[in-house]
């Protein structure tokens, strides 16, 4: 249920445990790791755009670690179920959280029970990528980009309805917030995935919604869906043609991003080297172009200490989203 108003809760004192958690000040040397496999959580179902880049990320990593990297789904309750297991998971670096911003940045504003605090329980790691997410319609609706999208729910209010991967999504919070701007009503579907949502946009089971970046494109290009626009601050390299929404006349640009991060407490050496890993990673041509190819820009280099400034500066900026389109989950 949605409703008003948004509780703050304490968002303040947990963007700021960000910049105190312990990498900050040393820890024991992890000699000999890794010695096992890893686990990589991926807190969403197998197949989506989460799925896809974790499961190239892992593949790089085991091949520069020389040990499995080991991909598990997780899903369920807008990434909360997958996150929960990390965030409770030994700080040995030997499990490891692939997650969509959402999952840090948004949960933590719009949900009034938490089962983890995101800035206590877990470490920024290394960001892997960041970009806006798609809003696709079915061709019936006859939709081009959002005005039309805008204009039928002015003039049909609470008849449409829209999808997102689940509550308290980015896809969530955004048509909330556009919502909020335009002044319409439209009736929220949370799905379980992004996989599952363009299933049933391909089937016309529900008309419109917001997807991740990269699992809709080739429907997109086959003319199956319509890609009405993209968030964030720059247009899909597979997609050049589709506007993002501010260039529609929505200013909210926020890129959103999937990012790596282990358990609070996890040794200083191992998040330094996984950083390290995976921004090696990042810069080789062939993943620049893999990511291109499912409508990523090319992937930012960050430290970790850039990475947690990314997440606090991504908290305020969802917050005050979340407090236009007084969003909040029950």
């Amino acid at each position: 249920m949605i409703h008003s108003p948004l509780r703050r809760r304490t968002l303040l004192a947990g963007a700021a445990l960000f910049a105190l958690q312990p990498w900050a000040y040393g820890s024991i040397a992890a000699q000999g790791w890794p010695s096992r496999p890893i686990k990589l959580v991926v807190p969403g179902p197998p197949g989506a755009g989460m799925d896809i880049f974790a499961r190239l990320i892992a593949a790089k990593l085991h091949a520069a670690l020389r040990q499995p990297v080991v991909v598990e789904n997780k899903p369920g309750a807008n990434s909360l179920i997958g996150t929960d297991a990390v965030a409770k998971a030994p700080a040995d670096g030997y499990t490891l959280l692939f997650t969509p911003s959402s999952a840090i940045a948004i949960n933590p504003i719009i949900q009034p029970r938490m089962p983890y605090d995101a800035a206590k329980d877990l470490m920024p790691v290394a960001q892997v990528g960041a970009s806006g997410i798609l809003l696709v319609a079915n061709p019936s609706t006859g939709f081009k980009r959002l005005a039309d999208l805008v204009r039928y729910a002015k003039a049909h209010p609470d008849k449409l309805v829209y999808g997102s991967w689940g509550n308290g999504s980015t896809g969530h919070l955004v048509m909330e917030g556009i919502k909020a701007h335009y002044g319409v009503s439209m009736q929220h579907i949370p799905f379980k995935g992004s996989a599952q949502l363009v299933t049933d946009l391909l089937a016309n089971n529900i008309p419109v919604g917001f997807t991740d970046i990269a699992s809709p494109v080739p429907h997109i290009r086959s003319g199956k869906l319509v890609a009405l626009g993209v968030t964030g601050s720059a247009r899909g390299p597979a997609l050049p043609d589709v506007p993002t929404l501010a260039e529609q006349g929505y200013r909210f640009d926020k890129d959103g991003w999937y990012g790596v991060f282990a358990p609070a407490g996890t040794p200083p050496e191992i998040v330094q080297r996984l950083n390290q890993e995976i921004n090696r990673i990042l810069s080789t041509e062939d993943v620049i172009q893999q990511f291109s190819l499912q409508n990523m820009p090319r992937p930012p280099i960050k430290s970790v200490s850039q990475f947690a400034a990314t997440v606090r500066q991504d908290i305020d900026a969802w917050q005050n989203l979340a407090k236009v389109a007084k969003l909040q989950i029950d």
